[in-house]
């Protein structure tokens, strides 16, 4: 079998326990996980449990598509096919079980080598600690594919980080791949994606860029904000900076923003943003903004000695405040300000105006009042910068300006 494969689908052939491709529509990553398993299992014996959390009849499966592979490729005579299993001359077989419904019956399978996990962003906490366990077979794997729909979905924090780039783990292939990664991308997609950026790039953004679903009910910073090429006012207060540290995958980031207190608007002018900045590089990354070391900054006051590293470096800076109800009165305050204007030259604070937002129940599809942790490096650095005009009484300093 000459399997037709897109080149991400090198990196899968390594053994690994866990084999994850997310992203948007049109990348193939269904049909390359169908081919890589028909083409192992084709070469050894192996039995595949192709699963989701919810499926009601095999209709709902990975059934069909196997089928059509197997046809395309004339593997026929070798793969015997009825209409509850896929079963190969050498004694390989793939079975068809949703989850939620069948969960004891799959803890009881023996001899499983292989599952795949369609859809898996709908798999539950409950599911994932119950599958892990029952999948025991000496090189046994999970084959992972999902378009990602929430950051706190079980399956996203497993294998991705809050800023939507894989984790990095020793027993795991985690690919971001999109439809720029499939060579067969058919134009018809193509149309579709063009048209969908178009008329509504947050969704275009989701369905085939891989990003997390954007609810513009619930962005936190909703009609608040927009992008422009501007020249620093003279007569704007500020500039006012804040710093957040970097942890493990989160960014290190300087934000320097203006009031113009005549319009009321807060313009968000430079950023200095970096991933895996070792400490002695801050001051490098903090001298992209050239008021960094004329300027008092905030930082933020859980790592002090950070704040104490890079005043010795010639910065100004003093820890942040914080109180109970800090990052929520930090947002009502920046809400007071009749318009947020991001430079251009601010690529991730623009990206965080997009997706800094409240959580949406799963189940009702409701906007609720909690606050996602995830796209905030650049807001909390802005909060710190603005600390002095943030109260935990009251938000009238704007309306006396």
């Amino acid at each position: 079998m000459k399997a037709r494969l897109p080149r991400y689908a090198e990196k899968l052939f390594k053994p690994k326990r866990y084999k994850v491709l997310y992203g948007g529509r049109g990348s193939s990553k269904s049909q390359t996980t169908a081919r890589l398993l028909l083409l192992k299992g084709k070469r050894r014996k192996i039995r595949v449990l192709c699963t989701r959390e919810f499926q009601n009849s095999i209709a709902e499966s990975v059934h069909q598509l196997l089928v059509e592979i197997i046809d395309e490729y004339k593997l026929n005579q070798f793969y015997h096919v009825t209409d509850k299993k896929i079963v190969g001359k050498n004694g390989t077989e793939f079975i068809f079980k949703g989850l939620r419904h069948n969960i004891n019956s799959i803890k009881s399978m023996q001899g499983i080598t292989d599952v795949w996990i369609e859809e898996a962003h709908t798999i539950s906490k409950k599911s994932w600690d119950i599958l892990i366990p029952t999948v025991r077979e000496e090189g046994s794997e999970f084959w992972v594919s999902f378009n990602p729909d929430d950051y706190e979905d079980p399956t996203y924090t497993m294998f991705i980080d809050k800023e939507g780039n894989p984790l990095k783990r020793k027993d795991a292939i985690i690919l971001k791949v999109n439809w720029k990664d499939n060579p067969w991308f058919p134009k018809i997609l193509e149309d579709e994606k063009n048209y969908l950026f178009e008329v509504d790039a947050d969704l275009a953004m989701h369905v085939w860029e891989g990003q997390c679903r954007s609810n513009s009910d619930a962005q936190i910073f909703k009609n608040k904000w927009t992008v422009e090429n501007f020249e620093v006012n003279p007569n704007w207060a500020g500039p006012y900076l804040g710093a957040d540290w970097g942890f493990s995958v989160d960014p290190t980031v300087m934000i320097e923003c203006y009031i113009d207190t005549e319009t009321q608007t807060l313009y968000i002018r430079r950023e200095a943003h970096g991933y895996h900045v070792e400490l002695e590089d801050i001051p490098a990354l903090f001298d992209q903004i050239p008021t960094a070391r004329h300027v008092v900054s905030r930082g933020d006051n859980s790592r002090p000695e950070t704040v104490s590293y890079v005043a010795r470096k010639g910065f100004p800076i003093e820890s942040c405040m914080k109180w109970s109800g800090c990052v929520e009165d930090g947002i009502e305050f920046l809400r007071t300000f009749r318009k947020i204007v991001i430079h251009t030259d601010c690529p991730e604070m623009k990206k965080e105006a997009r997706y800094y937002s409240y959580k949406v129940d799963r189940l009702t599809d409701k906007v609720t009042t909690i606050i996602v942790d995830a796209n905030n490096h650049c807001w909390d650095a802005v909060r710190y910068a603005l600390q002095d005009l943030i109260t935990a009484e009251g938000f009238g300093i704007l309306s006396h300006c």
